[in-house]
């Protein structure tokens, strides 16, 4: 493999982080989402250019090519509330994170060390637990988080995907996470 590498993204990032995110999606949840939805990414610039500026972005990159990113930062009372809408002691320290590798580059760690390396910035800035929402068809990112450490806290939440419903899955886990090769 080359040289693998994570880093803070840069806004000159942002055409291939929006070409991943479509991409990525429309491999991975054809079956999933409906066309209108997976339609609707066709210009996400603006809205990556947005995050890119103002949160917490990581991308993976491999040799030249830009892999994989990670949006990270600290999650809004609504994603860490229980199911009767009460939320944990540890709210305020809780960081949303969500990962994803295009498919062609998996399985060769990229995801890990994006993982690991926003849970070291997060856990950095004060922030004492991760979690992510993972369709639970999506058993390829349930098992990536599951290999990190992390499970189901017992939330779930469906949502509306262009008329089909979509049920996630919050998982839950740590954020020291090792680094590796």
């Amino acid at each position: 493999m080359a040289d693998a590498a994570v880093r803070t993204a840069k806004l000159e990032d942002v055409p291939e982080i929006a070409r991943i995110h479509r991409e990525t999606w429309r491999t991975a949840y054809r079956e999933l989402l409906p066309d209108a939805v997976l339609d609707s990414l066709d210009d996400t610039t603006g809205t990556w250019a947005e995050a890119v500026a103002h949160a917490r972005v990581f991308v993976a990159t491999e040799g030249r090519w830009l892999v994989g990113f990670c949006v990270a930062g600290r999650a809004p009372d609504a994603e860490v509330a229980r199911a009767d809408g009460t939320l944990p002691d540890n709210a305020a320290t809780t960081a949303l994170v969500s990962v994803l590798v295009e498919p062609r580059w998996g399985r060769r760690g990229h995801g890990g060390r994006l993982l690991a390396t926003a849970g070291q910035a997060l856990a950095e800035g004060g922030c004492t637990r991760g979690i992510a929402w993972v369709p639970e068809a999506d058993k390829a990112s349930g098992g990536f988080y599951a290999k990190a450490g992390w499970a189901g806290d017992g939330t779930v939440r469906t949502l509306d995907a262009g008329g089909r419903p979509v049920r996630e899955i919050r998982v839950s886990g740590g954020l020291t996470l090792p680094l590796t090769a």
